[in-house]
């Protein structure tokens, strides 16, 4: 049986949904699909956001012939079969294009990668491959500076997989739309969101749950929560994610530890995954922990990690020893309101440019023009000499960003800095 999510994949542009940031009616890519002028692409971003649903929908609109392999179980014979056919379309009688797309495409060692190389600079084959992995570290430099663009998929929105699941319940062709099956709203947007932005997820749980109903039936949130095999709690508008990850950091940031724990176990309970949480931590451990405790990062990270690593239910407790730390050590925003402070003078004033001592040397021709002349190598006098750093318009004035707090370890840097200071005088 064919799987939903292979059912309901778009057909042509119009139906495309999701990557909004580069695909829109007027876009590059769009005009370049519609025009037939789209040449070779790298498609970049985790499963189930689109990336091969575009690449079948690219050659449908090209009007060329489309063959498409999986890295995983496709080695360099079946592609130097594929590149004879195309040259065969290409420089024969049919003037042919032929669009190959590789799925999974960082499975392929450097030499298999290499093998597309000719055939694509003869514009034998357009060649589309997919990815999960970044493409400037998985996909030599060699295929990547003959591929014109890469564009980067991300998660679907959850407006995006509502739009999906309800094309389906209403589609009379390829979905559910002959059925009588109704559904509660809140348990479709559930569904949505517990899907983490995977198509592929939301439609086959959709059809899982389908599949397993009677004729005529309901979707709510029971049926939500024993597919997905997650609690739904989160999910409840009054248990929104975001204000309990507000109430969360809002907590710490009040050193309030009893808050803090509960709104996590709020967040565990209602389902929400270990790297949602995680990140939540990393923001605070450097925006308002910051210089007081500057170890609160790499602790926080180091929970974060282990969280991950085991899972739930184990990763509760990672996650709870980096919220108790962070609540319980001394607190400092001036790090985050130091890089505020210094971003506001670039976009409301003229800074002027660096200083010439500071600029890089190390090229010849650099002294001709005076390129790092009078620079004082600190380390040569003991750790630290008195010189220019910020360019002179700000220099002049004496502009200071940082202001330390007597905060927990903070006060000892801001002792530091300010006996510095007063050897400047």
């Amino acid at each position: 049986m064919i799987p939903l999510s292979t059912r309901m994949r778009p057909l042509d542009l119009d139906e495309f949904v999701g990557q909004e940031h580069f695909m829109y009616p007027g876009s590059l890519l769009y005009n370049a699909i519609k025009n037939k002028t789209f040449d070779s692409a790298i498609f970049f971003g985790p499963s189930g956001t689109g990336k091969t649903t575009l690449a079948r929908i690219v050659a449908r609109e090209m009007d060329s012939d489309f063959v498409e392999i999986n890295a995983g179980v496709s080695g360099t014979k079946e592609l130097k079969e594929i590149i004879g056919a195309a040259k065969t379309k290409f420089f024969g009688l049919q003037k042919e294009k032929t669009y190959l797309y590789v799925d999974e495409f960082h499975r392929w060692n450097k030499l298999q990668q290499d093998s597309l190389l000719k055939a694509l600079e003869e514009g034998v084959l357009r060649f589309i491959g997919s990815t999960t992995q970044n493409p400037y570290f998985s996909i030599n430099n060699a295929v990547l500076s003959r591929v014109r663009s890469i564009y980067e998929f991300r998660p679907l929105s959850v407006d995006n997989i509502l739009v999906l699941l309800k094309r389906t319940l209403d589609d009379k062709e390829r979905g559910f739309g002959s059925l009588k099956i109704s559904y509660d709203e809140k348990a479709l947007r559930n569904l949505a969101d517990m899907s983490e932005g995977d198509a592929r997820i939301a439609l086959d749980t959709l059809g899982f749950i389908i599949d397993n109903l009677k004729k005529e039936g309901k979707i709510d949130n029971g049926m939500i929560r024993e597919a997905m095999q997650k609690r739904t709690v989160f999910y409840d508008k009054s248990e929104d994610k975001y204000n309990l990850l507000s109430a969360l950091q809002k907590s710490i940031r009040g050193s309030d530890p009893d808050a803090s724990i509960h709104y996590l176990a709020r967040l565990i309970e209602g389902g929400a995954d270990e790297m949602m949480i995680g990140r939540r931590l990393l923001v605070i451990a450097s925006e308002d922990i910051g210089m007081a405790y500057p170890n609160a990062i790499t602790v926080v990270t180091a929970c974060v990690q282990a969280a991950h690593m085991v899972g739930f239910p184990e990763a509760r407790i990672n996650l709870a020893e980096a919220v108790i730390l962070l609540a319980s050590c001394p607190k400092s925003n001036r790090a985050y309101m130091a890089l505020e402070s210094a971003q506001r003078d670039l976009e409301n004033r003229k800074t002027g440019d660096v200083p010439p001592a500071l600029k890089d040397s190390h090229y010849s021709g650099a002294k001709k023009r005076g390129i790092g002349e009078g620079y004082k190598y600190p380390h040569d006098y003991g750790g630290y000499v008195k010189q220019q750093y910020l360019p002179d318009e700000l220099y002049k004035e004496e502009v200071k960003y940082y202001e330390p707090t007597e905060n927990g370890s903070e006060a000892s840097f801001k002792k530091y800095l300010e006996s510095l200071r007063e050897k400047k005088k």
